[in-house]
């Protein structure tokens, strides 16, 4: 339990920062490459609990290796290669200041809103009279800003535009290449017998000047996935879905009273409570891929990211 990677701080050959988001952290070698490497971190409502979970990271990254590398035909990526279980090592890019989150499905935070009355989410209309788990029509693009800190917020396509966050043309193959890549992802669940209910996708604009999809891709902290079986049973007698997704982990939460809200306390997570995390996101992995996981066992998890790290860097 505790051999968990929270935190790491290494200082490479050229490098010129370090940033630590809510689960990553990302160094930046020379305006070239970007090493990205997968804590064992855990968030959820924008908040960084306080214990991490075995194994997680490596879930992350090799999920998001492998669908980076099946949907390579769809646009860049900025995926160059992967040294450790938990590290992915890509193209520089700069990041846009947005989230591209697609929904086909109304369910999580869009049913919380769709309960109290709002029939727009981000500015995209949505039918009345729908239940909680329904399908869209068609699948819907709600943009969030991209938080240093703190919470996204929800923003509308103009909003977005008018402020400048993204050019009107550029956003227009934002679009475009995150319908295609849902496409793609809904595919490939389906193959596994899941249904690929939402997630999000971040892009970012390399030296070339080219649009690179980035960061992770169709993972447990970026999606959620219910089981195809029964899904229809299920919906039809106004049951909850069997998931396959980090909700599990913010309804745990909800229900013991934390929600990210000023003034809560996250409540305590058990070591038993850790272990059942971890073993779900195993789980998801071996779900997504149709393949065993192989944990990576190791005395010393900071030690082995960093000597497999230089010796990529190395070769370059």
């Amino acid at each position: 339990m505790n051999n968990v990677l929270l935190k790491t701080n290494f200082d490479f050959p050229g490098q010129r920062s370090r940033y630590q988001g809510k689960v990553r952290d990302v160094y930046n070698i020379d305006d070239q490459f970007l090493v990205m490497v997968a804590s064992d971190r855990i968030s959820a409502f924008d908040v960084v609990l306080p214990r991490g979970i075995p194994y997680k990271g490596q879930v992350l990254n090799q999920i998001a290796e492998k669908f980076l590398d099946a949907t390579a035909d769809i646009c860049p990526n900025w995926k160059i290669a992967s040294p450790d279980p938990n590290v992915t090592i890509g193209h520089f890019c700069r990041i846009y200041p947005v989230e591209m989150i697609i929904r086909g499905y109304l369910t999580g935070s869009s049913w919380r809103t769709y309960l109290k009355g709002a029939r727009e989410i981000c500015g995209v209309p949505v039918p009345d009279g729908m239940k909680e788990h329904q399908r869209f029509p068609e699948p819907i693009i709600t943009p969030t800003t991209k938080a240093t800190e703190g919470h996204d917020e929800d923003i509308t396509e103009a909003e977005l535009l008018a402020q400048g966050l993204v050019p009107a043309g550029e956003y227009e193959i934002l679009k475009k290449y995150t319908l295609a890549l849902f496409r793609r992802g809904t595919e490939m669940a389906a193959q596994k017998g899941l249904i690929l209910v939402d997630t999000k996708y971040e892009f970012g604009k390399g030296a070339d000047g080219r649009i690179y999809l980035c960061d992770e891709i169709h993972t447990p902290d970026s999606s959620r996935y219910f089981y195809l079986d029964g899904y229809e049973e299920r919906q039809s007698r106004g049951e909850s879905q069997r998931q396959l997704s980090k909700e599990f982990v913010r309804e745990w939460l909800i229900a013991n009273g934390f929600m990210g809200q000023e003034g809560q306390q996250v409540p305590e997570m058990s070591d038993t409570w850790i272990r059942e995390i971890s073993a779900r996101y195993i789980e998801l992995y071996e779900g997504i891929t149709g393949e065993t996981f192989n944990r990576t066992q190791s005395d010393n998890i900071l030690s082995r990211v960093e000597s497999n790290i230089l010796t990529w860097l190395k070769t370059r």
